[in-house]
């Protein structure tokens, strides 16, 4: 294989004279087995080897030197740069002609060389190029990788591709990348560069950048499509189970507020039967108020607009607060707060709001016994504990019962809720720094851990950090 770079000229000319110097003391002998003007054939085989690593040039000096050398060492008269016989002078002008065109062809030889060379490395280079461009990252990442790898792989000090018109200027020289009329991008690399290269990055380079642009460019806008129509069907999936989860709570507290409506104005009632009914529209209507607060705090934890706006508050207000909203008989919780917690620095109606959720669901499911809440600072950290004495969670419900929607327990249980309360609760703890966790035995009862770290309290008391809740 021809070599793509030749050595120094400074080499190729010692090994021409050595080389020539070689082939005519290797005539010397050969003098005695074949004429001397057929030997001239030999210095063939230098020009040759020195045109095919140096090129033409050097190539054409060797002929030449070889031609002296045949003449003055091996042509009669030897020792003098003459020739006698006619003939002599028709064997020198022919090798003189074949070492001249051996050398042209040597040369022809590298060139196709080197732009085979050239073309491999810019068929690997497009290769890269795909693979940088097309490998599933958004374009506009991955076009300062592919610009340094084609910096790299054509020895540019530097280039840059750019999704926007970019026009040259004293430092810089711009190829548009287009797509028929539209351009998609510009190449661009620092002026002063050899004219070669520039032509080069014209003719092979910029046409293959302008396909892989436009590929990626399709691409980009499919994969964009894919995750809008994958968004819309994800809201239409939760579209859809929000009705079906809800439809049945809606329905049921509305359908007793139009019966007891309807019933209330009836004459033949007494009056208590009117208080009875008026209290069933109350309790179905805040029923119905709560969960209408639930979907509207689902849709904004969501959508990401639940953001907290923290202050320093009282845990036992909040869970007093709580208690309150639910307007559930007193006897219903029993409340163990230590008396010395410290401050949180948190969304006080979002806490409210969480609280209400976890104590609402304890009193559905603690199966009349009271609810505990419990609440101490241990290991610098603040813990409140909501228990109650139900059923209890399987462990394989244990993760799910935070998820929206999601309803434990088995319709033999009776009612189960709309599934927003735990993930609404989760998610408002969470979104003021908190973390809340469920233990919980089947026929054991549920115990809800809300967590408060130190970062959160306003000087939490020094407690034995050995101690348990």
């Amino acid at each position: 294989m021809l070599p793509v770079a030749p050595p120094s000229r400074l080499l190729g000319v010692l090994c021409a004279v050595v080389v020539v110097g070689l082939t005519t003391a290797l005539v010397f002998p050969l003098r005695t087995v074949a004429p001397v003007v057929s030997l001239g054939v030999v210095y063939l085989v230098a020009v040759l080897l020195i045109s095919t690593v140096w090129g033409a040039w050097l190539g054409v000096l060797t002929a030449i030197a070889s031609a002296l050398a045949f003449n003055y060492f091996h042509i009669p008269p030897t020792g003098r740069f003459t020739i006698a016989e006619s003939e002599n002078w028709v064997a020198l002008v022919v090798f003189l002609i074949v070492a001249v065109i051996g050398s042209s062809v040597a040369q022809v030889a590298r060139a196709r060389a080197t732009e085979a060379e050239q073309r491999r490395r810019e068929a690997d280079l497009a290769a890269e190029m795909a693979r940088l461009l097309l490998r599933g990252n958004v374009l506009a990442e991955s076009l300062p990788a592919a610009a340094q790898r084609l910096a790299g792989a054509l020895n540019l000090p530097s280039a840059a591709i750019e999704l926007a018109p970019v026009e040259g200027d004293d430092q810089h020289v711009a190829f548009p990348l287009r797509e028929g009329t539209t351009q998609l991008g510009t190449l661009v690399v620092p002026a002063g560069l050899p004219e070669g290269t520039l032509r080069r990055l014209q003719e092979r380079v910029v046409p293959s950048l302008e396909a892989l642009l436009a590929t990626g460019l399709d691409r980009d806008r499919l994969l964009g499509e894919v995750v809008e129509t994958r968004a819309l069907r994800r809201a239409d999936i939760v579209k859809t189970t929000l009705l079906r989860s809800v439809s049945h709570d809606l329905r049921t507290p509305l359908t007793a507020i139009v019966a007891a409506g309807e019933a209330i104005a009836s004459p033949t009632l007494t009056d208590a039967e009117r208080r009875e009914l008026g209290s069933v529209i109350t309790a179905e209507s805040t029923r119905l108020s709560r969960l209408i607060d639930n979907l509207l705090d689902l849709s904004r934890l969501e959508g990401g607009a639940a953001d907290p706006r923290p202050e320093w508050c009282s845990i036992d207000e909040v869970i007093g607060a709580a208690l309150d909203d639910l307007r559930l008989p007193p006897n219903r919780f029993s409340l163990a707060l230590d008396p010395d917690l410290p401050l949180v620095r948190a969304d006080a109606v979002q806490l409210e709001r969480a609280f209400a959720n976890l104590l609402e669901n304890g009193a559905r499911y603690s199966g009349g016994h009271p609810v505990s809440i419990r609440g101490r600072v241990t290991g610098g950290r603040m813990l409140v504990r909501v228990v109650d004495r139900g059923p209890g969670i399987p462990p394989a419900q244990r993760d799910r019962v935070f998820e929206p929607f999601y309803r434990a327990g088995s319709a033999s249980a009776g009612h189960r809720g709309s599934g927003l309360g735990l993930a609404i609760a989760r998610g408002f703890v969470e979104a003021n720094g908190g973390r809340i966790s469920v233990e919980s035995l089947p026929g054991q009862g549920t115990s809800f851990v809300v967590e408060f770290p130190a970062e959160l309290l306003a000087g939490p008391p020094a407690v034995d950090a050995t101690a348990t809740t």
